[in-house]
């Protein structure tokens, strides 16, 4: 019996896609310079046990799997390799239970991340992370990458909302991890394994995830700058400070005058960078204030604090509206996510820059700054192979800077196929050879998600 054949044995014939015009729409992400093959077969379960199937028919038949979310990734993990089953989780997104008294939501790995949002907002409860992909990306994906987002630098990254899982393993058996309940020690933390793994250990099915209280309306405050040292030194002395924003981002002078061009914003020529505040306390105005004098004692040459939420989306919509800007200077970007300590964040903008000019490129800098998490954006042209030759260079030194500062190659986009050569680099031989025994653990064949991370 053949592969479609078996699978058809445990699944509806629409969960099966085999038209070569069909499977190839999903044999990719989002990344730039990450190869990928033509997969055999894209399955679309619903159910636990559909999963369970594909992978039970995969091991017997010793064919790889590529789980895949909504594709929004930035990093290759989800490209589909040849021969695969490309395992597509967006079927299974149903919200199966939020509790309010837990503070918890139950829901399947193909939930949009907006959506549990918006869910959950309707209890009076807060998913905290927000990828910028929030209205495309899935739970499932999320969980895979260990995404961020904007809110990071108060409240912290998928991994600290992830208290439990239902995960499929390779060979079809069913696994569950952590729990539903605010505190749990017993035995070792698979849960915070599975997180960031990109699919090479199991099959998220299920997540458990804690909620907050929604807080107050933030408001936010714009703060211009004749310098990114001079912004970054206001980042170090707001943290240091013990302030709480839950927002702080920064945009450089490429991004400034990127958006600048597409939606006209007024942002004078002068601004070397741009730092964007927000709190949301219960007395957001006077955090504003203090962060403000801050701004000024570093340098800041105009402080603009909002007074209502709708005066704060409006100062945030530059930083929103930077990588749709930066996507317009050329045909292709490549979006790194370098995270350093953030006393080393103007090292790591100003390096940066001085990339961008040894290679001739535009590279726009936009940051989580509040946690020292850069996405320098390297504008090309694909159809140039001189220029494609150097972003793809000019993208390794910006690793290798951030590596030389300290720092970590990927803060929230992940490893897959784009960074898998520098994971090493920065593990060591050591942690390669641990990290390649826990998969072995997993995933003895070798058949998820092959070619990534390692």
């Amino acid at each position: 019996m053949d592969l479609i054949a078996r699978l058809r044995a445990g699944l509806p014939g629409e969960a099966i896609l085999t038209d070569p015009d069909v499977t190839g729409s999903y044999a990719h992400d989002m990344a730039s310079f990450c190869e990928a093959g033509t997969p055999a077969v894209v399955v679309l379960p619903r159910t636990v046990e559909e999963v369970q199937h594909i992978m039970r028919t995969a091991t017997e038949l010793r064919i790889p799997v590529v789980p895949q979310g909504a594709r929004t990734g930035l990093s290759g993990a989800a490209n589909a390799s040849d021969g695969c089953i490309v395992l597509s989780l967006v079927k299974m997104d149903r919200i199966i239970e939020i509790n309010p008294v837990d503070r918890i939501a139950v829901v399947e790995p193909g939930v949009i991340n907006a959506v549990l949002s918006r869910a959950v907002n309707e209890h009076g409860l807060y998913y905290p992370p927000d990828p910028s992909s929030w209205e495309q990306c899935s739970i499932g994906g999320n969980i895979g990458t260990a995404s961020g987002g904007l809110c990071c630098v108060k409240y912290g990254v998928t991994a600290e909302y992830v208290l439990g899982l239902d995960v499929v393993l390779a060979d079809g058996r069913l696994l569950t991890t952590g729990r539903r309940t605010a505190k749990g020690v017993a035995g070792y933390d698979l849960t915070r394994l599975f997180v960031g793994s990109e699919g090479s250990l199991g099959i998220v099915v299920r997540a458990v995830l804690a909620l907050k209280p929604e807080p107050p309306q933030q408001l936010a405050l714009a703060a211009e700058f004749p310098s990114t040292a001079a912004a970054c030194q206001a980042v170090c002395e707001i943290m240091a400070r013990g302030h709480a924003p839950s927002l702080l981002e920064l945009m450089d002078r490429t991004s400034i005058r990127a958006v600048n061009e597409m939606a006209q914003m007024g942002l004078p020529d002068s601004t070397e960078a741009l730092l964007l505040a927000a709190f949301d306390t219960p007395e957001p105005a006077a955090d504003l204030a203090a962060v403000g004098k801050l701004c000024t004692a570093a340098g800041a040459t105009e402080v603009v604090p909002a007074d209502t939420a709708a005066e704060s989306d409006l100062l945030l919509q530059a930083r929103r509206l930077t990588l749709t800007a930066l996507e317009r200077v050329k045909s292709a970007t490549m979006i790194d996510d370098v995270c350093v300590p953030r006393s080393r964040l103007a090292e790591m903008l100003d390096g940066t820059a001085a990339i961008a000019e040894k290679y001739g490129l535009t590279i726009g800098v936009c940051a989580h700054a509040g946690d020292g998490n850069t996405h320098p954006t390297v504008c090309f042209d694909a159809a140039d192979p001189d220029e494609s030759r150097r972003a793809r260079e000019s993208f390794d030194d910006i690793m290798a800077l951030g590596l030389q500062l300290g720092g970590t190659i990927t803060g929230e986009h992940g490893v897959g196929v784009l960074k898998k050569e520098w994971l090493a680099r920065e593990l060591g031989p050591v942690g390669v050879e641990l990290q390649r025994g826990i998969k072995d653990v997993f995933d003895p064949l070798g058949i998820l998600n092959p070619g990534k991370l390692f």
